[in-house]
């Protein structure tokens, strides 16, 4: 039955865009990133098929790549309405300029569509061309249309009526109303700048003053050249950092929304569009170049191995056991080497050991406590990860080792000959073994309760009895006189 000559009690079909609509996200960009972590080769490949056409760019990028249709972050108010108007009957039509492969996906998980049109045999279905193939199958005004963007003006106008997705008071409802009856307004809500400045995950920046510890260890903190080069370090790593927190977002995603906490990142629910973040991350990476580019060329070469060596974690690495957490305590050890470089002061054999043996149990505390959060929720295997929960027992095992190797590398040091050379009284440093001690062994147990963070940097920023211990320590290097490793 033609549209035009529907009943008056029969209500208009319901067309329903897809991206930035009904998911808080875009398919082509979500496929493009899992394009890039699965087969990262085909990227070059991207111009040619868009050559063709964006029809053929989809249509080639879904061949490759699998979305879960279950995890992508749907506008669930929307979600909620159409249920309620399919309920009363009403027709629902998914009409997108996403692929068929991947539109057939989300239509098959909601289970709401009475049909699917979208992008296939090279016709993009979007714009003008939308709202003529609509207006062709329902006919002029006979259906309502579920936009987002000023591009489904195009739709709106040969539409009945137009719901709109976005701010209830933006431009788009308004120009949506002056070519259709505007019907219906779901404010989805702008991204604000907090939601970008927790993308760039700022906190993470405290792992980064490990650039500082060569130049205070040598006692040299307090001269303004140090101080001046350490500080360009340190923001350099916080910017190279942010930029590969934000591409591991990125490549994350699907894991991160089954996530009972991280489906709440601004990428994962979809505050920040994935593709902002594909700008960011450039952004961030050129910047930190500009101020590596003022340092001397071998703290570039320490970034730049930083720079490849997350990057490698973040598409694969990350999902090796035993590898992860090694990589992991890698790169905490490279920020020490960094500050190194940055300065010139020659790195410590002790800074060097104690810092591998402690950031690989804290790397291994990381694990365990996402392993005990997958077991809290009777899983067998984290997400995106390739431990499973049988695991826990043996990651423990090694992370208290590890830990107490930190510890004897402490002791050591203290007893070390060239320490007593450094400090008016060294004696006063063996208060820092018992210190260490009872902090790593209060991190481990709180793991073995489940009540760690699954970043135990994190944790210990915000935990008052780390700090006090932060304190005391302090104050033991103060006594000592010349706080520093040496």
């Amino acid at each position: 039955m033609n549209a035009a000559t529907l009943p008056d009690d029969v209500p208009r079909p319901l067309c329903v865009d897809c991206d930035g609509t009904l998911i808080r996200s875009d398919l082509l960009h979500e496929a493009v990133l899992a394009l890039v972590k699965t087969r990262w080769w085909l990227v070059f490949a991207l111009p040619w098929w868009l050559l063709r056409g964006r029809a053929h760019l989809k249509r080639q990028v879904a061949r490759h790549v699998r979305l879960d249709a279950a995890t992508l972050p749907y506008h669930e108010p929307l979600v909620a309405w159409l249920r309620e108007e399919r309920a009363r009957g009403r027709r629902l039509v998914l009409a997108t300029a996403a692929d068929r492969s991947l539109a057939d996906g989300v239509a098959a998980h909601l289970g709401l569509f009475d049909e699917v049109l979208a992008s296939e045999r090279g016709v993009n279905l979007a714009g003008a061309a939308k709202g003529r193939e609509l207006a062709r199958r329902f006919g002029e005004h006979g259906f309502d249309y579920a936009g987002d963007s000023r591009r489904d003006l195009d739709v709106w106008r040969h539409a009945g009526g137009a719901i709109v997705v976005g701010p209830a008071a933006g431009t788009l409802a308004a120009a949506a109303g002056g070519v259709a009856p505007l019907l219906h307004v779901f404010d989805r809500g702008a991204a604000h700048l907090a939601d970008y400045l927790r993308a760039l995950r700022l906190h993470q920046w405290l792992k980064n003053l490990l650039v500082l510890l060569p130049a205070l260890s040598a006692h040299r903190i307090g001269e303004a050249a140090t101080l001046g080069v350490s500080l360009a370090a340190l923001l350099a790593f916080g910017l190279a950092a942010s930029g590969v927190y934000v591409l591991n977002d990125l490549l994350d995603l699907p894991s991160d929304r089954r996530h009972a906490r991280k489906r709440h990142r601004p990428f994962a629910s979809g505050r920040v569009p994935v593709a902002h973040g594909a700008v960011m991350v450039p952004g961030l990476l050129a910047a930190a170049a500009a101020v590596a580019l003022t340092l001397p060329p071998l703290f570039q070469g320490v970034l730049l191995l930083y720079l490849s060596v997350t990057t490698a974690y973040s598409v694969s690495l990350k999902n090796q056991p035993v590898v992860d957490v090694i990589v992991l305590a890698s790169l905490y050890a490279l920020r020490v080497l960094a500050g190194s470089a940055a300065t010139g002061i020659q790195p410590s054999f002790w800074l060097l050991a104690f810092s591998l043996f402690l950031f690989l149990s804290l790397a291994l505390v990381k694990r365990h406590a996402e392993l005990g959060a997958v077991l809290r929720q009777d899983g067998q295997r984290a997400a995106g990860r390739g431990y499973e929960v049988a695991d826990l027992v043996l990651l423990m095992a090694l992370g208290v080792a590890a830990a107490m190797a930190a510890v004897l590398v402490l002791a050591l040091y203290v007893h070390d000959g060239e320490t007593a050379r450094l400090y008016a009284e060294p004696r006063a440093l063996w208060l820092i073994v018992p210190l260490l001690l009872f902090w790593v062994m209060r991190l481990w147990m709180i793991t073995h309760r489940g009540g760690m963070h699954d970043d135990p940097v994190v944790f210990a920023a915000r935990d008052s009895t780390s700090l006090a211990v932060l304190a005391l320590v302090g104050l033991v290097m103060l006594a000592a006189q010349r706080g520093g490793w040496g």
